[in-house]
């Protein structure tokens, strides 16, 4: 018989692969152009965006784009958005997602290669170690020969740069929650809120560390979206991939040449490995399709250069479909479609969403009002047999000026409302001034006959209506007998 093993004698290795150090090589050609003027827009946008002004009138903030916590608003140039608007932010979260799913569909992952905070950021870090250690061969060769002085120095100045990188982007971050100029100035000269030195250490020391320091590793254990698009992706979506059908068999380029002239076949691929050496994430393409690779492109400049060095035509690795691979091995023409099922449906929700935003961001109103009835008492009867109910009233002007409104009541016959804080009591319409850009809260109180009112619960609706901009708003609740 077997003898039973203890668990604890099984050897389950490690629980992750190590990192293995990656020393991406210096490339030019079309992809590497495209990534450079991603890089700076996107970086370019998040570092100056804070300091762009937009006028919104005397007493309102007047920058682009910011974050106002303390009074609960988010401004985006002409957009003003309050709390009780949070809607138009699941809607962006929303489009934000199908826009990965369409980029998915058509491109692979084209939003990791290309526009990802992770990428953007590691490849600016890896520009300023390749300006300061030299290109692969020498951070190579340095690292091998272990701390010298040369070395320290360099290391030094290439870590404090990334520091200054990260500082600043942490920096940056704040200054989207407060007016950025005098944010600041009031950093430069400490008096800025202990809170804002906090952030901005905590972004810096991420920046730092997932930048300078993770790198692949977080595209590779820490971010959900390389499994997600290995699910949601197809034989149709364009993918970095390396053809076989042209590159196999490989061979060196001597041999290749001496194959062609005994009209034999011979593959592309001379095995100078080039596309691995650029790769950020240090993998071979040519191995396949794989989740560690970001499809930044960098693999099609390094090879399309050897390949126009030795006179064969270019993309060996380039977009290519898994139909394609298919048709070509079957000697069929290749065929594209980009437009088809699922990049059509995802247009058309991204469509539908963006114009049910749009509709509600046109026609949204500047003017709401919320009700809440008093609990207790939830209604109390007067000394002449009149019943009084008593409700909190929240009146929201969103327009950046003053008004002033009238309350209408709606619901109990012969009602009488009184404004606590205003003198009158009023069968009427009692008029408020609200002022701009604020919330007003009134204690509001309706007094009916019992006559005329005799059920427990009769419908009860507060409007509010500005005359001279057309600006009507309502809420219900109920009138309730004690």
């Amino acid at each position: 018989m077997n003898k039973p093993v203890a668990p604890e004698e099984f050897d389950y290795g490690p629980l992750y692969a190590a990192q293995k150090k990656v020393f991406p090589q210096k490339v030019s050609g079309r992809y590497r152009n495209v990534k450079w003027a991603l890089m700076a827009v996107c970086l370019g946008i998040y570092y100056l965006l804070p300091f762009v002004r937009w006028n919104r009138g005397p007493g309102a903030p007047d920058q682009a784009v910011l974050v106002d916590l303390p009074n609960s608003r988010f401004y985006f140039f002409f957009i003003e958005l309050w709390p009780q608007e949070v809607y138009f932010f699941t809607g962006l979260l929303i489009l934000a997602a199908l826009t990965l799913f369409l980029m998915n569909a058509v491109g692979g992952r084209v939003w990791c290669g290309y526009l990802c905070p992770q990428t953007v950021w590691t490849d600016l870090f890896f520009a300023v170690e390749r300006l300061i250690e030299g290109d692969r061969r020498e951070r190579m060769k340095k690292e091998a020969e272990g701390l010298t002085l040369q070395r320290f120095v360099e290391l030094t100045m290439k870590h404090s740069i990334w520091l200054l990188i990260a500082w600043w982007t942490g920096g940056a971050w704040v200054l989207y929650f407060n007016d950025a100029p005098t944010l600041v100035r009031e950093l430069v000269t400490f008096q800025a809120p202990t809170l804002a030195y906090i952030w901005i250490a905590i972004l810096t020391a991420t920046t730092y560390t997932l930048a300078g320091w993770m790198r692949e590793q977080v595209c590779l254990y820490m971010c959900p979206w390389p499994r997600i698009q290995a699910a949601l992706t197809d034989e149709w979506a364009l993918n970095v991939t390396y053809k076989t059908d042209r590159g196999e068999q490989r061979t060196s380029l001597k041999k290749a040449a001496e194959l062609r002239a005994l009209g034999q076949p011979a593959g592309d691929c001379i095995d100078c490995h080039q596309c691995v050496n650029v790769c950020p994430v240090g993998i071979d393409i040519r191995n396949g399709l794989q989740m560690d690779c970001i499809q930044c492109g960098l693999c099609i400049d390094a090879c399309d250069g050897v390949m126009t060095r030795i006179g064969r035509p270019t993309r060996l690795i380039g977009y290519d479909t898994d139909i394609n691979i298919a048709r070509r091995k079957a000697g069929k023409p290749e065929i594209t479609r980009i437009i088809r099922p699922r990049t059509i449906v995802y247009t058309g929700l991204i469509a539908v969403v963006g114009a049910v935003m749009l509709y509600a961001l046109l026609n949204r109103s500047l003017l709401d009002i919320n009700v809440l009835h008093d609990r207790n008492p939830v209604a109390v009867r007067l000394s002449d047999g009149s019943i009084r109910n008593a409700y909190t009233v929240r009146l929201l002007n969103k327009r950046g000026a003053g008004r002033v409104v009238t309350l209408d009541v709606n619901g109990p016959v012969n009602a009488t409302v009184h404004v606590v804080g205003m003198d009158a009591v009023s069968s009427g319409r009692p008029e408020i001034v609200l002022g701009r850009d604020q919330t007003t809260e009134l204690r509001v109180l309706v007094t009916a006959p019992a006559a005329g009112n005799s059920e427990k619960s009769l419908p009860l609706v507060m409007r509010v209506t500005d005359a001279v901009h057309g600006d009507m708003a309502s809420a219900t609740d109920h009138f309730v007998a004690p």
